[in-house]
């Protein structure tokens, strides 16, 4: 650590920073020469599968997003295979920011996180990150308790059909309001903007449809079903094209919310921890049963 770490400074604080599923993050506020301070971020993985090639992909998109406006973490150094470090670590800048979860301004908020998406889907890097893998098969999906059996089973179905052609965009592949930071003014909810994107260990190649369906997902739990139902909408109204047949579309929407019903244990404890307290295990499922049967409606 203190290799990277310029001449005369020292980390003089550290601070556990929230939110994440699989990797432990803290903030380190390092102490300069001068008198100031400058903060690092500290991303370990402890006892994780794959961590060497998560931590690969990341440092490898935090490289390509240097210098093209996406407000993504600069990379400082990554220990992928623990040579250095006690576990797989990346260390990259700071950003300012904090997530926000909260059902108050999400309104305002969509639009913005649609025109980041749009932004990130635009680059066209000179060497392309691995092709996208599907997070759930026909087989792994989990029917939540209460739900309508022919209709989840309509949805399963669905994702049985070959995957719709696509054109290959820049994913970031978990984009969503737990891995994006805002700046909000206490004063004007309204003036919110968005400060930094972080996460970018999925970062992948495939359809621009897969990452907006993954986002409407999350904001369908978070804040309800029409939520999620609208992302799309604002994707396309800040200039994002997704595919061209409604029914191409919602397939890459049906087969996200179905991913996520292998994993709502895990998606909605941090939000919990977060300060939504009601966002039960059980209220989650009920959200995402609510969003899927919209989607087969949707789909007639």
């Amino acid at each position: 650590m203190s290799r990277h770490l310029e001449i005369g400074e020292r980390i003089v604080g550290t601070e556990a920073l929230h939110g994440g599923i699989t990797a432990e993050v803290r903030r380190l506020t390092i102490g300069r020469r001068d008198g100031g301070t400058r903060d690092l971020v500290l991303r370990t993985f402890v006892d994780v599968e794959h961590a060497e090639d998560w931590l690969d992909r990341e440092a490898g998109a935090l490289t390509l997003l240097t210098g093209t406006g996406v407000p993504a973490p600069g990379l400082v150094a990554v220990d992928p295979t623990a040579a250095q470090c006690e576990y797989p670590s990346l260390l990259m800048t700071y950003r300012a920011g904090r997530t926000v979860l909260d059902d108050e301004g999400v309104e305002t908020r969509v639009p913005l996180l649609a025109r980041q998406l749009v932004a990130i889907h635009a680059l066209r890097p000179a060497e392309r990150p691995r092709k996208y893998v599907a997070l759930t098969t026909a087989d792994t999906v989990v029917t939540p308790m209460g739900a309508d059996a022919a209709v989840w089973a309509a949805a399963i179905d669905v994702i049985r059909r070959p995957a719709p052609p696509y054109e290959g965009r820049f994913l970031h592949r978990d984009f969503q309001p737990g891995n994006v930071l805002f700046d909000v003014p206490p004063s004007r909810p309204t003036g919110a903007r968005i400060t930094g994107v972080v996460d970018w260990a999925a970062a992948s190649w495939g359809p621009a449809d897969l990452d907006v369906a993954h986002c409407s997902t999350h904001l369908a739990l978070l804040h309800g079903p029409a939520w999620g139902l609208r992302f799309a909408e604002a994707y396309e109204e800040a200039g994002g094209v997704l595919a061209a047949a409604a029914s191409e579309r919602l397939y890459w929407q049906v087969r996200d919310g179905l991913a996520c019903s292998e994993e709502v244990r895990l998606v909605a404890r941090p939000w919990r921890e977060a300060g939504r307290t009601e966002l039960t295990t059980r209220a989650v499922e009920e959200r995402l049963d609510a969003y899927v049967t919209a989607l087969m409606e949707a789909l007639g």
